[in-house]
């Protein structure tokens, strides 16, 4: 049933938890995890100390929430941008140039994530680190999918598996990423993806 479609009060449910989240998702950001209490959270939301607690069990629960809705947000916007061609360059093109802009678009929850993923307490880390991984290895299928129709194709040549491919083209655009982030003007994050992939397509040994 979609959103629109909800009796208003599950509407109106739903209203609450995601502002919730984006208040959360402001203060970690801002002050990190363990500086905030829920008590943060629900000032910043502006709601009852015991709202929060309708949605979320404690602060872990509401964290672990705010990483998977966000990561599930981005791994839907990478299917899609995948089914926008049924050419293989151009999906690459659009995961390249989508991831790109999610990070882009999405620095609070990228900051909060890097930042935290170290130095969150194992009972936090236990459980949302393998739903993080099952996510992020669902991406590596998808993406190692387009190298392996590229190569049935005759598009690719055969010069890995295409799981290799798709881990090496994934922290490729990770390196760029986090180099824009740490100094944005002096490594800019290409706007065109093909200076990414031409890494992979034309190579570098002149043979």
């Amino acid at each position: 049933m979609e959103n629109g479609k909800l009796p208003r009060r599950e509407r109106e449910k739903l209203r609450q938890r995601q502002e919730i989240l984006a208040a959360a998702l402001n203060l970690f950001s801002e002050k990190g995890y363990h500086n905030v209490s829920m008590h943060e959270v629900a000032a910043k939301a502006e709601f009852a100390i015991g709202t929060l607690y309708k949605f979320f069990q404690n602060k872990e629960d509401l964290y672990k929430a705010l990483v998977l809705e966000q990561c599930e947000k981005f791994h839907e916007a990478f299917a899609l941008s995948a089914e926008k061609s049924d050419d293989e360059i151009e999906k690459l093109r659009n995961f390249v140039r989508t991831k790109g802009e999610l990070f882009r678009d999405n620095l609070p929850f990228v900051r909060l994530y890097l930042a935290e993923s170290r130095g969150a307490s194992f009972n936090i880390k236990a459980g949302l680190d393998e739903d993080v991984r099952k996510g992020y290895y669902d991406l590596l299928e998808r993406l190692a999918s387009i190298f392996e129709s590229g190569i049935g194709s005759k598009r690719f040549k055969p010069i890995a598996t295409p799981y290799h491919l798709a881990v090496a083209l994934d922290s490729t655009v990770n390196a760029f990423l986090l180099l824009w982030l740490d100094a944005p003007e002096r490594y800019p994050y290409p706007d065109d993806p093909d200076a990414v992939l031409d890494i992979f397509f034309k190579g570098l040994a002149d043979s």
